[in-house]
């Protein structure tokens, strides 16, 4: 009897599903289009059909994985004051990446070669990011806790000031302790300037 067609989106994300677990197992190196075909019980060229490429699917997986996992940090409280809340959101995203690090390494590398490419997951992965730290100032600008200007550019200015406790190239090897006090310092340096007068 055969079987009924599925959508496609239903096949899609099967496929990404499958490439993810995989790709945790074996890394992007070790990583076919076979393999996957084989895991599925399905053609290559079916798996093609859905991603033209290993590094497209890679690259969509990457985008899901690092899409919700911002997208846990994007719930807005206004209980907590801007600057608590700029130090919870660089904690938390510094802290989401080492748990990567140390429970997916193979996984990791992989995003951590994405995010430094010009694909649309590297891209998005930089606006997620500076959105979130924009929100942050937006709020704070909004409640009179920081002097810049919404509409001035410092907003997109902050996501940068913290890539030594969020960029892999500080993060694989680094003592956590370490990574932890140099977080704290910065959130500390960012909430000075946010909320100086002199800050235009």
């Amino acid at each position: 009897m055969r079987r009924p067609r599925r959508k496609a989106e239903e096949t899609k994300a099967d496929i990404l599903t499958a490439a993810e677990a995989l790709l945790r197992k074996k890394g992007f190196a070790g990583f076919s289009i076979a393999d996957l075909a084989a895991e599925l019980q399905m053609s290559p060229a079916n798996v093609f059909k859905h991603f033209q490429s290993k590094t497209v699917l890679a690259d969509a997986i990457c985008d899901r994985h690092t899409t919700r996992m911002i997208g846990r940090f994007d719930a807005k409280d206004d209980s907590v004051p801007a600057p608590a809340r700029l130090g919870l959101v660089a904690r938390r995203l510094m802290d989401a990446h080492l748990a990567d690090i140390r429970d997916n390494p193979l996984f990791f590398e992989m995003l951590a070669m994405m995010a430094s490419t010009d694909l649309p997951s590297g891209r998005h992965y930089r606006k997620l990011i500076e959105d979130l730290f924009e929100s942050v100032v937006r709020h704070g600008f909004e409640t009179g806790v920081y002097k810049s200007a919404p509409e001035s550019t410092i907003g997109r200015s902050v996501a940068p000031c913290f890539a030594a406790v969020l960029h892999h190239v500080f993060l694989i090897h680094a003592d956590e302790a370490e990574l932890h006090a140099r977080c704290d310092g910065l959130v500390e340096l960012v909430n000075a300037a946010l909320q100086s007068p002199l800050a235009k």
